[in-house]
């Protein structure tokens, strides 16, 4: 064994401008000494003291970095490179033990020759808290066995001290080869950085990789790495506005970023990232966009690490909260720190969209990357109007100056574009992001201005596009000021899947959508109202406006209204327009609450939305409105069932406006379904229908439609309630996404908290529910019910479902109890502030008390509410439940045990007490 005498550290030169001091993160002198003390320990013994010492100085390194980072969360870039020194540290102490105190040669041959390579990030010599340590060990032949002993004391050091290290052992041969072969190796060996080792072998590969690799084949790896990152888009979700998005992976993530330095570097041999200004890729200031927005995305994956302890780079909810606390961010006057947080984090990703568009084109310029396929077969000139030039298949402009002489000319650029369907050129949009200064009151308040931004929505027919590309260079919000806030602004929900400005424009797309007749089929009514024709510079400035009155304490509808007022005037609208835009962004949740949270069977509901609507103009635009609205969501939030109540609450309103409001009356729809009852139950005789049409309350007739009669009246036609006798019927129905669920036996209190309990075990979300209880003593109740993912339970389910409610509802299954291990939270949702708001409404029913829960959902909620109910004797006759991601509104339609309504307030507030409780001790329990 060799001494520890003859153990020589090299200096390990310590890069500029880290986040702390070097001697903070590793202190080679204290460790030399530490690692010297041990002259003449055997090679395992020395492993051994080595990972104790280089342990304990890691630890102490990353401490170091990740406090230095608390105190600094945006000094990203300083915290990689202090990580990437800290591993080069641990690396290189590890080589010099294998070389020269374990494996010592002191003559080595020509083949005896071994150089390390960082490859990868970690070449880059960036690296958060858990990235992998890519090595490669290069060897100038096939490996010997010094070399081989060498690695493999090296790498058990590496693994002993819990770093993920990813290595390869090849030769210069191997490397070129399966380089040719292999895209990511080629990146990989495109970003190796020199460690240790023989520096002769290193200067070889680097030679070889750029004069028998790399050169001559710079279109061949553009292209490879633009597939690859539509690829990687398409895997994380395909578009930037994720809400969950993946910082590395995702669109306007890191690695777009370092594949534009990949492509860059492999053409131009650029070896620092400012070198794209002097290569005429970027600008100084896009570059400065270009560092700003790598800093922050590099700030977020630290944070991510550090937070989870495991290379995670993706932003889920409950990590978004702790992330943006970390980085600095408050809560605000309407607004969740995480909310402000995520808005600068999609500007970022935007900014990275935009200068990926830059840099691209400049080589389509360069004729490194191929134009566009279609652009390609499709080519054409087209003739453009004056000012404009067609540069490499996209719109240009002829002369800067002159195009700066009129700033409307910055509006025309998008209309230009639209006509002829050629995508911008970045010069141009670079010529327009830099003279948004240009666009002032003045210009807002031309009429010219005014028609040519109506005319981007109202004449070319796919308007988005458009608003989707002035938003992200900055023109939309400059035109309309009031627009700026909603940019890349967050929801922090679960319900809304895009950014306020990018939901703005997907509703502004299912429009067009409508409007170019794709969608007659799924949306007939929208489609017809449209057919028929509505003012539709009304309708689409309604919808561009609608949400603009987000991140405000004071509420968004009524907020945006107001700005609604101020800004319509600015777009060209007439005043009597002007008073409709209000009226509709005022209301615009209106006919979606009445849909999804009242009872639109009971006709006093119907009643109370024709008197708010007024008129049939504002019937067919709100209906619209709201069709688009739900749609703009996000993708599955629109359904049959949502599309059912919205068709039947239109359709009645409509009817109710033509015929007289009092043509709206439960005594008229109730004769009609007896009568439709009769009708459909043929080969039925006199004396069964009448015993059927006079065993059932008034209620039963005007609440249900005449399929749920048809099986009640099969079901009881040979009920006798005897011996906990039950009635089931399941049925998928397809034309409102959800399964029937009807449900015959003996009348006993507590029988709708039953039925939910039953429901809630077997994983079925109720939509909808009523009860009944017919003149001989049987309860009558219908339940809708869908699956975990929103749809009908496929057939194979039902009858599993069957037997379990049976089990449930006969007594042999506890709901109570049975629930308690499936009513929880999911951890990444516990982050979501949902507050609980309890309403008691005796107006907007004839004869029920309605109770509208506001609150957070979870999979036992219906049952503890329900069961509540039922203690406090309160009889339930129907409920209406509408989900929005994690939040829940559970109406209830209720009558006291003497048949009233709930007057007494302070029933009421003893109520209201009962149900908080339950919703607090079961979000409790589902937190546990």
């Amino acid at each position: 064994m060799t001494p520890m005498t003859q153990y020589s550290p090299a200096s390990i030169t310590a890069p500029g401008n880290m986040i702390c001091a070097p001697d903070a993160i590793f202190d080679q002198t204290a460790v030399d000494a530490r690692l010297a003390a041990h002259e003449g320990a055997e090679t395992d013994d020395l492993r051994r003291l080595a990972v104790e010492v280089l342990g304990a100085e890691m630890r102490r390194g990353r401490a170091a970095i990740a406090e230095a980072l608390a105190q600094t969360p945006l000094r990203a870039r300083a915290a990689t490179r202090a990580y990437s020194w800290l591993t080069d540290c641990l690396v290189l102490t590890a080589h010099r033990l294998a070389v020269e105190v374990m494996h010592p040669l002191p003559t080595p041959t020509e083949s005896q020759r071994l150089s390390v390579l960082a490859v990868g990030g970690y070449g880059r010599g960036e690296m958060a808290p858990e990235s992998d340590v890519d090595l490669l060990f290069l060897t100038p032949y096939k490996i010997t066995g010094w070399a081989e002993s060498v690695i493999e004391s090296m790498l058990y050091i590496l693994w002993d001290l819990r770093l993920k290290v990813g290595h390869s052992s090849r030769t210069i041969g191997d490397c070129l080869r399966l380089g040719a072969e292999d895209y990511t190796i080629r990146t990989a060996l495109l970003e190796h950085r020199f460690l240790i080792g023989d520096t002769r072998l290193a200067s070889d590969l680097r030679h070889r990789l750029w004069n028998d690799l790399f050169s001559g084949t710079e279109r061949d790896f553009t292209e490879a790495k633009l597939e690859e990152r539509e690829q990687r888009h398409e895997k994380q979700g395909g578009q930037r506005y994720m809400v969950e998005p993946n910082v590395k992976e995702g669109k306007g993530g890191l690695r777009d970023l370092q594949s534009l330095f990949w492509i860059a570097k492999y053409t131009y041999r650029v070896t620092d990232k400012a070198d794209l200004i002097g290569q005429g890729m970027f600008t100084a200031e896009e570059f400065e966009t270009f560092a700003k927005a790598e800093n922050f995305l590099w700030a977020v994956r630290c944070q991510l690490h550090l937070i989870t302890k495991r290379p995670n780079d993706k932003l889920t909810f409950d990590l978004q909260v702790e992330v943006a606390e970390r980085m600095g961010y408050g809560d605000t006057a309407g607004r969740r720190g995480v909310e402000i947080f995520m808005q600068d984090y999609f500007r970022h990703a935007t900014s990275v969209g935009d200068l990926t568009r830059i840099f691209l084109t400049q080589l389509e310029a360069a004729h490194v990357k191929s134009e566009p396929l279609l652009q390609r077969l499709f080519r054409r000139k087209r003739k453009l109007k004056d000012g404009f030039a067609e540069v490499n298949g996209r719109l240009a402009i002829e002369d800067d100056t002159a195009f700066l002489r009129d700033p409307i000319n910055i509006l025309r650029v998008f209309d230009e574009a639209l006509r002829t369907g050629l995508l911008i050129h970045p010069d141009a949009m670079r010529l327009v992001t830099a003279n948004l200064d240009l666009i002032t009151d003045e210009v807002r308040a031309d009429p010219a201005a005014q028609k040519l931004f109506l005319g981007l929505m109202l004449r070319h027919g796919n308007p988005e596009r458009a608003l989707r590309r002035m938003s992200e260079l900055g023109v939309l919000p400059a035109f309309i000021p009031e627009f700026e806030p909603i940019v890349a602004m967050m929801q922090f929900n679960m319900y809304h899947h895009y950014t306020v400005d990018e939901h703005t424009i997907q509703c502004i797309s299912h429009l067009a959508g409508i409007e170019r007749g794709e969608l007659i089929e799924e949306l007939p009514v929208a489609s017809s109202i449209l057919k028929h024709g509505v003012n539709r510079r009304i309708l689409y400035i309604a919808l561009l406006l609608h949400d603009i009155g987000k991140g405000r304490p004071e509420d968004h509808s009524i907020l945006g209204a107001k700005i609604a007022r101020k800004v319509a005037p600015r777009l060209g609208l007439k005043p009597k327009e002007v008073d409709t835009v209000e009226w509709l962004v005022r209301y615009h949740l209106l006919m979606s609450d009445m849909a999804q949270k009242r009872d639109i069977a009971d006709p006093r509901t119907v009643r109370d939305f024709a008197k708010a609507v007024q008129t049939k103009q504002r019937l067919d635009l709100l209906c619209v409105l709201t069709v688009c609205d739900i749609r703009g969501v996000g993708p599955g939030t629109w359904n049959n069932w949502k599309a059912s109540l919205l068709r039947a609450l239109y359709r009645q309103t409509l009817h109710a406006m033509e015929n007289g409001l009092e043509d709206l009356n439960r005594e008229q729809r109730g004769s009609d379904a007896k009568q439709n009852l009769r009708r459909a139950l043929t080969g039925w005789s006199a004396k069964a229908l009448k015993l059927e049409t006079a065993r059932h309350y008034p209620p039963y007739w005007q609440g249900l439609h005449v399929t749920a009669h048809v099986v009640f009246a099969n079901l009881l036609r040979d009920f006798t309630g005897e011996d906990g006798e039950i009635g089931i019927d399941l049925h998928p129905d397809e034309d409102r996404d959800a399964t029937r669920a009807c449900f015959v036996m003996a009348d006993h209190p507590g029988i709708f908290s039953r039925l939910a309990g039953a429901l809630a075990l077997v994983g079925a979300g109720v939509v909808d529910a009523r009860t009944y209880t017919s003149k001989d003593g049987y309860a009558t109740a219908v339940f809708w019910i869908q699956d975990a993912d929103g749809h009908p339970f496929a057939d194979g389910r039902l009858p599993r479902l069957r037997q379990t409610i049976l089990k449930t509802l006969r007594g042999e299954v506890v709901a109570r109890d049975a629930m308690k291990s499936r009513d929880k939270i999911k951890k990444r949702e516990r982050a979501f502030r949902v507050p609980t708001h309890i309403t008691f409404d005796n107006e907007g029913s004839e004869i029920y008390t309605i109770i509208e829960v506001d609150t957070r959902d979870r999979p036992g909620l219906l049952y503890d509410l329900t069961r509540t109910l039922a203690a406090g004797n309160v009889y339930i006759a129907s409920a209406v439940i509408a989900t929005f991601g994690e939040q829940v509104v559970d109406t209830f339609y209720v009558k006291d045990m003497f048949g009233l309504k709930f007057y007494s307030e302070a029933k009421q507030k003893a109520l209201e007490a009962k149900l908080r409780t339950a919703i607090s001790e079961g979000t409790q329990r589902a937190i546990e």
